[in-house]
């Protein structure tokens, strides 16, 4: 291992770890939104508190009556719901982007840096970074939506009160235990709050972890039985910031797609057809700025945010075709 990764780990882990959230040092809004084609360790920092949920300006609540999953009709528009931590904090804009062009969407999202599942369960009250309005559940009730969409990298640190210190490197069964309840309460609330006619659940898959890529490829497993065991669906986004023959394996650079060559700034260093998924400091974010301790969405063309979000855009236009 040479020097220079080594202290770009221990940095990683110092200052960012799972819960800051990029700024620009701007206030400038976030670049626009190309259309798709057709076709660890955590640390302890804790995050500032989450602006308001954004929520698409057209959106309606769908009040459509029914029994059990919804299955919305080809031609309809899909109501989305984005809750996750803080790589949900830096991807929503884009993937809310994404959602309205491809898919018409209306989208609404919500995430808080720092967050576990159990951040987002009701009941959890004051042991909870997640306010009680932006509880699943509530946002559910009052935006009826078709997917809600759930990212969690699998944060466990002190500052998530509602995971009462359980953390992957001094209690590992417990962590993977009470991952796995929690995946399941939440499907259940978000079940119970829409009634008969309840949302697909999207769980999205994470991508390598160079310091627990064990602990990764255990989170997922979680997501896919419970995916599985309640007939909701998956969104494998990791495996597009994965290199192609190893899952697992972290990469800081992968070679361009072909959608990347073709814009250009999404290939940022087109003389060797590779292009940069994180800055050198930090091994988990995917927004190619530093992250501070203000949560906002990533404010620059960011390659790994934007293979991320397409792939979470083809999960959902998959189930409407």
């Amino acid at each position: 291992m040479s020097k220079p990764w080594v202290v770009g780990v221990l940095a990683g882990l110092l200052l960012l770890g799972a819960c800051g959230d990029p700024s620009s040092g701007s206030e400038s809004a976030p670049p626009p939104v190309p259309s798709a084609p057709k076709a660890s360790s955590t640390t302890h920092q804790r995050p500032a508190a989450t602006p308001e949920a954004e929520t698409d300006t057209e959106a309606e609540p769908n009040t459509g009556a029914g029994t059990g999953t919804k299955a919305p009709a080809q031609h309809a528009r899909p109501t989305v719901l984005y809750l996750g931590d803080s790589l949900a904090m830096e991807n929503q804009k884009v993937l809310g982007g994404l959602m309205r062009d491809e898919l018409k969407a209306r989208y609404t999202s919500a995430p808080y840096s720092g967050t576990t599942l159990c951040d987002y369960l009701e009941g959890t009250g004051e042991d909870s970074l997640v306010p009680s309005k932006d509880k699943a559940a509530a946002l559910v009730r009052t935006l009826r939506p078709d997917f809600v969409v759930l990212q969690f990298w699998g944060n466990a640190w002190d500052y998530t009160p509602c995971m009462d210190g359980i953390a992957y490197d001094t209690a590992r069964d417990k962590y993977f235990a009470r991952y796995t309840a929690d995946a399941r309460r939440l499907t259940d609330q978000i079940a119970g709050a829409a009634g008969g006619d309840r949302p697909k659940v999207v769980w999205v898959l994470q991508g390598p972890d160079p310091m627990t890529p064990d602990r990764v490829r255990r989170v997922n497993t979680i997501y896919e039985r419970q995916a599985a065991a309640s007939g909701d669906m998956l969104a494998d986004a990791g495996k597009a910031v994965s290199p192609a023959s190893a899952r697992y394996t972290w990469s800081q650079y992968l070679p361009c797609t072909a959608y990347e060559r073709e814009h250009t700034a999404y290939c940022t260093q087109p003389s060797s057809g590779r292009t940069a998924l994180h800055i050198d400091d930090d091994y988990l974010h995917f927004c190619l700025v530093p992250t501070t301790s203000t949560p906002k969405p990533c404010p620059v063309r960011s390659p790994g945010i934007l293979r991320i979000t397409r792939a979470i855009t083809r999960a959902v236009a998959a189930q409407l075709d």
